[in-house]
């Protein structure tokens, strides 16, 4: 059996391992298009801050020799098409791979806005190895940086940057951070506390132009929709990502946002499967697929995915919308609906002077989705709960007049649930 798997991030790494351990004699083949060892992206931040040296970014501290020992080939290539009725791959080199079983775990790439000057000089995005050694480069003590993007990933990068001693500005097209995350009290909080770490924060602005020369000597000039023109020498782009997934166009795999794959990970194409970021796969808490790029989750549907190439059926619990944020010493999170869901209620708190704001949103009583700013103690509790989609009964009511018991609400109901489940076993 040859086992060919598109992507050489963490969700192609742990499904070759877990196939390798499954199969010690099947043929087994990664391909990634990057020439670096296999490596995890949500180590850049460390590797800019100089936590971390290139080495520390490596998934699997053996290097070159931990894959020789697994027997995995490493292809340095790109796929440009499958051919799922010959079963075969097709490489931007001109090779083409024949698989058994295919897994595609191309991840995502940076969603670049059309902005005239963009793809000048002076600007990068924050992804690659490559890009974090441009950045080091450029982003020294008193550098005027300036960067397009707050969202999760932005606020990551802001995070690094802020460290380096430079003069960081932050332009967010939404009128809050992370607004894909954050409710408006919760986003505006973020905002503020990041400004009062000396980070200049424009939000509801768009970025209509980068110019070159900039003013006051810079290399850039940043033309915002307001008509302002900022003076940047870097420029870092963190307006989203994408699934990579436009080799699959003519290959009849059905795709949404990401590859559609079903509990097994299996895509409508039998013999080709998905994990990781450019997955979309079924959330039991809104009931819905989603695209839900966070590793835990890639881990998961890779073990997942690898079985059942291995005919060893196994299916995936779910996945949830879930997000933990360190944004400059203050932690945020959202699980779930965050945003709440028709028909259902919601409750929240703020405590402004001491930056914690707190919001639960229920349908029925079940928490379905939060936000919290500064409650760190509730953060697994919370994602217990809407994980769980535990019924609340009375507790319900006790939240929506003091949302900050969480722990005991927890405790009492998922108990009961479990006494429950017991009794009708």
């Amino acid at each position: 059996m040859k086992h060919v798997i598109l992507g050489a991030g963490p969700a192609g790494v742990i499904a070759a391992e877990t196939l390798r351990k499954h199969a010690p004699t099947d043929e087994i083949v990664i391909v990634g298009d990057e020439p670096e060892l296999p490596y995890s992206r949500m180590a850049i931040p460390y590797l800019l801050v100089g936590q971390v040296g290139e080495d520390g970014t490596r998934l699997r501290r053996g290097g070159a020799l931990h894959y020789d020992r697994l027997q995995v080939g490493l292809v340095q290539s790109r796929a440009t098409a499958v051919n799922t009725a010959t079963r075969q791959v097709v490489l931007d080199d001109g090779r083409t791979l024949d698989y058994d079983r295919l897994l595609v775990a191309t991840g995502s790439s940076p969603a670049q806005p059309p902005v005239p000057g963009i793809d000048g000089p002076g600007v990068h995005t924050c992804w690659t190895l490559a890009d974090a050694r441009a950045i080091a480069a450029a982003a020294k003590p008193g550098a005027r940086v300036l960067q397009l993007g707050a969202g999760f990933i932005g606020c990551i990068i802001m995070e690094a940057l802020a460290t380096r001693g430079v003069h960081l500005t932050v332009v967010e097209m939404g009128d809050r951070m992370v607004p894909r995350m954050m409710g408006p009290a919760a986003g505006g909080m973020i905002k503020r506390w990041v400004e009062g770490k000396g980070v200049q924060v424009h939000t509801g602005a768009r970025v209509d132009a980068i110019e070159r020369p900039g003013p006051d000597n810079a290399a850039m000039g940043v033309r915002l929709s307001s008509g302002q023109v900022l003076p940047a020498d870097l420029v870092i782009s963190a307006t989203g990502v994408r699934p990579n997934i436009g080799f699959l166009e003519q290959s009849g795999v059905r795709c949404l946002v990401g590859v559609l794959t079903d509990e097994r990970m299996q895509t409508n194409v039998p013999g080709v499967y998905a994990a990781g970021d450019c997955a979309e796969a079924f959330d039991k808490v809104s009931g819905q697929t989603i695209v839900s790029a966070i590793q835990p989750n890639a881990a998961e549907q890779a073990r997942v995915a690898a079985m059942n190439m291995l005919g060893r059926d196994t299916t995936l619990k779910g996945v949830t919308q879930i997000n933990v944020l360190d944004t400059l010493g203050l932690i945020s999170a959202s699980f779930g609906q965050w945003q709440g869901v028709p028909g259902g209620e919601q409750v929240q708190m703020t405590d402004e002077p001491a930056c914690r704001h707190l919001s639960l949103q229920f349908a029925g009583d079940r928490l379905v989705g939060c936000n919290a700013v500064g409650w760190t103690q509730h953060v697994g509790v919370m994602r217990g709960l809407v994980e769980g989609q535990v019924r609340l009964g009375a507790w319900k009511d006790k939240l929506m007049a003091d949302p900050t018991l969480l722990m005991e609400a927890y405790l009492a109901s998922a108990q009961a649930q479990g006494e429950r489940g017991h009794l009708t076993a």
